[in-house]
């Protein structure tokens, strides 16, 4: 799909000139067609929410073995804590009885042992369904996964950290709930479960069916790198593993962007169908935000790996990102009679200032009733009393 200003390579044909390479680089391995070897299948473009069948995981802790400055800080990232089970839930733990009430509906999650229970009566009839996991590690809320009879719900109420309670979901109706059902929370179809869980866990998905006997909490290792078991004994062995893993960093910066990044966070082409783009509600979806910046492209310096490194907690200081600015917008003694490396094209600098570039160019931008503020990844200049631009 092409949009105006914008030229994407389309998913399909990236598909097809990924396939040419496979097939080339399994010749020169002396692979044929009919050889379907496990080094064979990691060489093929791994994708975080499509995992083939019968694909085993090997879990952080052979990861550390090697990798372990890594390992370490990744798993305290917002993506390494995705999803919680119950057990771990710090939050449920240092408030151990939460309550709200929309009309006649009474809600409490409350925490026994290391165990929560989700609550809700009409005074008459009572619901009360434990906690399964977490989406959301907290630092802007954290919503609940429930099961009723083999029927996964989202939970009617999420936790806010800004106000350390409790309010509506995001997406749910600001309203008294018609039943008690309805009150408890919002049935998840099948394939939204196979989604949820794709993008919040690692391992719990393949072939299309959800294993939770084999789900690791939160985005792993594994998730973005595809399976590990053959890497780390190759590397184990003293043997060349590389072309063993996936490495994401490889792909375009577009690529990387709009197709891995946004299998999960949602790019361009997901939104631009939505009503309205989604509107004010596309501010979650950095990579459809950096999309519609003028300066995007296909150069990794304005992925999304370019600011921000996947194995670290994200960086709220604005001074941090300055870097990444100035990497291509360069003041006019610095580009004079100069060639960037790689000959990747450069802009000017900001005429205003050189320091602390996101907080103009990159606005926090409140979304209704979420009890947060959100980095919006459109990068522009910010008009006085300009409408959100979709």
């Amino acid at each position: 799909m092409k949009y105006p200003g914008k030229k994407r390579t389309s998913a399909r044909a990236v598909l097809i000139l990924w396939s040419i390479a496979v097939i080339l680089c399994l010749a020169e391995a002396g692979i044929g067609p009919g050889q379907d070897t496990p080094t064979a299948r990691v060489l093929k473009k791994w994708w975080p929410t499509k995992v083939p069948a019968g694909t085993g995981f090997v879990g952080r802790q052979v990861c550390v073995e090697c990798h372990a400055g890594k390992v370490r800080t990744q798993q305290e990232t917002s993506m390494g804590r995705a999803l919680e089970p119950v057990a771990n839930l710090q939050i449920l733990a240092a408030h151990p009885r939460l309550t709200f009430r929309a009309g006649k509906y009474v809600y409490e999650i409350t925490r026994r042992d290391d165990q929560s229970f989700y609550t809700v009566t009409d005074g008459v009839n009572t619901l009360s369904v434990p906690v399964l996991y977490a989406f959301g590690q907290g630092k802007a809320g954290q919503t609940y996964v429930l099961r009723v009879n083999d029927q996964f719900y989202e939970s009617r109420l999420s936790f806010y950290n800004d106000i350390q309670g409790l309010d509506f979901t995001l997406g749910v109706p600001r309203k008294e709930p018609g039943s008690l059902a309805e009150a408890l929370g919002r049935p998840i179809s099948n394939d939204e479960t196979l989604q949820c869980f794709s993008c919040h866990a690692t391992g719990a998905v393949s072939g299309n069916q959800l294993h939770l006997d084999k789900l690791m909490p939160g985005i792993s290792c594994e998730a973005c790198h595809g399976p590990g078991g053959e890497h780390a004994a190759a590397g184990k062995a003293g043997q060349p593993n590389k072309d063993k893993i996936f490495n994401p960093g490889r792909l375009s910066g577009d690529e990387l962007t709009q197709e891995f990044c946004a299998a999960c966070h949602r790019g361009a082409e997901e939104v631009i169908v939505l009503p309205k783009q989604g509107g004010i509600n596309n501010v979650r979806f950095q990579p459809y935000r950096i999309f519609n910046s003028k300066c995007y492209s296909d150069d990794r310096r304005i992925s999304c790996i370019g600011c921000h490194d996947p194995h670290e907690p994200l960086r709220q200081d604005a001074a941090f990102y300055d870097a990444k600015c100035l990497a291509c917008h360069q003041s006019k003694q610095k580009t004079a009679g100069s060639s960037p490396a790689g000959g990747h094209q450069t802009a000017p600098a900001c005429k205003v200032e050189i320091r602390n570039c996101t907080e103009c160019h990159m606005p926090k931008t409140e979304l209704p009733t979420s009890h947060f503020m959100f980095t919006d990844h459109r990068i522009r200049i910010v008009r006085p009393g300009e409408q959100y631009p979709n």
